[in-house]
């Protein structure tokens, strides 16, 4: 196939992966009740199950009720004549997208796929699986851990008493978005070590001396997406330091495999 062949059925590839997002942004669209009160405003209520797990953590703990939520004092206003109504939009389309995202990396790989050997295929036979779990799993951690926890801290912070916080629709919406992309994003890095080290640009031995550094950048990470506790930052930087680690072992597994390969064919 030519270059420009080879564009048209990317854009074939991504106009059916557009139609995926857009059918399930409709849906999320039409189910609006379920998806902004008891989804996207869950972490906003005192009774959400992370502040609960928390509660009791803290009791198991013997620190009496000191991780318990009592009270959110804040509110969320749309101060825009459109705000809502392209909250409404935008929210539908990322959750469109991260419902979506199976269907899209699936289209992804039937337009690599084609340049693959068969054995190539075989070996990367579960990477739409392996892919759609480590992302489903990063969504859930960024809305189930990494959001209650900064929703938390934001909305009772306070400089001074007389200050009243009312945050605006967008603000918390950005908010809840980049935490659950993000973390969705993050937890890819087992895939995308993979293919670098299948390219050659990662090696074990490389990531086993950068894994100091990975440390100080996964807890500047944790810090900056985090409220200022240690707590937080280890709860987040835990499941990345995992991950490190999940990726280093793959690296070994892929440059194993590789060598084999090249034994046999010798």
């Amino acid at each position: 196939m030519s270059f420009l062949d080879h564009l048209e059925e990317l854009r074939g590839h991504l106009i059916k992966a557009t139609l995926y997002v857009l059918a399930f942004a409709t849906a999320a669209f039409l189910c609006k009740k379920i998806v902004f009160k008891h989804i996207l405003f869950a972490p906003t209520k005192i009774n959400f199950i992370t502040y609960k797990g928390l509660c009791n953590l803290s009791k198991a703990l013997g620190m009496d009720e000191s991780l318990c939520i009592s009270m959110m004092p804040f509110e969320i206003q749309s101060r825009t004549l459109a705000g809502q109504f392209s909250a409404h939009i935008w929210v539908s389309i990322t959750f469109g997208f991260i419902v979506a995202f199976p269907f899209v990396v699936y289209q992804f790989w039937k337009f690599v796929s084609p340049g693959l050997h068969n054995n190539e295929r075989k070996t990367s036979r579960g990477f739409i699986f392996a892919a759609s779990f480590l992302f489903f799993l990063g969504v859930l951690f960024g809305y189930y851990i990494i959001c209650p926890l900064s929703i938390n801290f934001l909305g009772n912070y306070s400089v001074d008493s007389t200050i009243h916080n009312d945050f605006d629709l967008d603000s918390y919406i950005g908010l809840v978005r980049a935490c659950t992309l993000a973390s969705g994003l993050i937890f890819e890095l087992p895939i995308i070590i993979y293919f670098l080290t299948k390219i050659g640009l990662v090696t074990p031995d490389f990531l086993k001396k950068q894994r100091k550094i990975a440390l100080v950048v996964i807890l500047i990470i944790s810090a900056v997406i985090t409220p200022p506790d240690l707590a937080s930052q280890i709860i987040v930087a835990i499941p990345v330091l995992i991950l490190y680690e999940i990726s280093i072992f793959i690296s070994k597994r892929v440059l194993k495999k590789q060598h084999k390969k090249e034994l046999q064919t010798n």
